[in-house]
């Protein structure tokens, strides 16, 4: 059965970012993500994860300026001492609050840069990461994500990422699998688990209903089959939970909308 991580850039609105740790435990959750750490002492977060017996399971790098549309500074030319200034921050965050994961995003491809020479550049610093990472047992994770909700940005596809992390010849680079832009993009989720999970290089896999991206139990999405098809395929990891609830920010919006991972639960503890 599936470990849920609650993702806490998204669940838990009504409570300022430090508070939502107690309310995912509160919710049966034990590990949690989000997108950046940087906002806040590595202190105040491990403390919070301490108090409340959580275990960090994944965050993302420092994406370049992230109010002026940067989505990843990965795959743009010209960047490369502060995308390694980067990746020493997001390492340092990460032993201090013991993740095994960082996402490191690919950002847009730039006007006048063809997706050739961003991918070029992107694999070349995922393998500089991947390298600083592995002295640390950190993987480094890089995340196909469909562009309607990110226009441009490079990587979408989950074959390319899986040839890039071949490519590299390095264990710790792996792919971060998110079931929501995978069935936006390409579909077939089942025989897509089926395909690259066994290979061992799928690190983490994160769930929302799709259109809407809301709770699993909305939408297209089969989730408890898919789950099975994760345990099925060996998967052992965790599954984030990057959805945004129905109920939004009001009071208890995101305990209201945990029926679908309560009942789940219930049933595969039941079988």
């Amino acid at each position: 059965m599936p470990q849920f991580a609650a993702n806490l850039s998204m669940l838990y609105q009504e409570h300022a970012f430090l508070d939502r740790f107690g309310a995912a435990a509160g919710d049966g959750f034990r590990g949690v993500e989000y997108l950046f750490p940087y906002a806040f002492p590595a202190a105040n977060i491990a403390e919070a994860l301490a108090t409340h017996g959580l275990q960090q399971v994944l965050f993302n790098a420092p994406p370049g300026d992230w109010e002026r549309g940067e989505r990843g500074i990965a795959c743009l030319p010209g960047r490369d001492g502060e995308f390694q200034d980067g990746i020493g921050k997001a390492l340092a965050y990460a032993q201090a609050l013991r993740c095994p994961r960082v996402h490191v995003m690919a950002g847009i491809v730039p006007s006048g840069v063809t997706r050739e020479a961003a991918l070029a550049t992107y694999a070349t610093r995922l393998r500089w990461a991947a390298a600083e990472a592995g002295r640390r047992d950190v993987d480094i994770l890089m995340e196909p994500i469909n562009t309607r909700d990110m226009p441009g940005y490079l990587l979408n596809r989950q074959g390319d990422a899986h040839a890039i992390a071949a490519d590299s010849g390095l264990p710790n680079l792996k792919v971060q699998m998110d079931l929501y832009h995978c069935q936006i993009v390409e579909g077939d989720l089942a025989m897509n688990l089926r395909h690259w999970v066994p290979g061992g290089r799928v690190g983490h896999v994160q769930i929302a209903g799709v259109p809407e991206r809301h709770e699993p139990d909305v939408g297209e999405i089969n989730y408890p089959y898919l789950f099975d098809v994760l345990d099925d395929c060996g998967y052992r990891g965790w599954v984030g939970c990057e959805y945004r609830p129905r109920r939004g920010a009001e009071p208890q919006g995101t305990t209201h909308g945990l029926g679908w991972m309560h009942a789940y639960r219930a049933v595969r503890t039941a079988r």
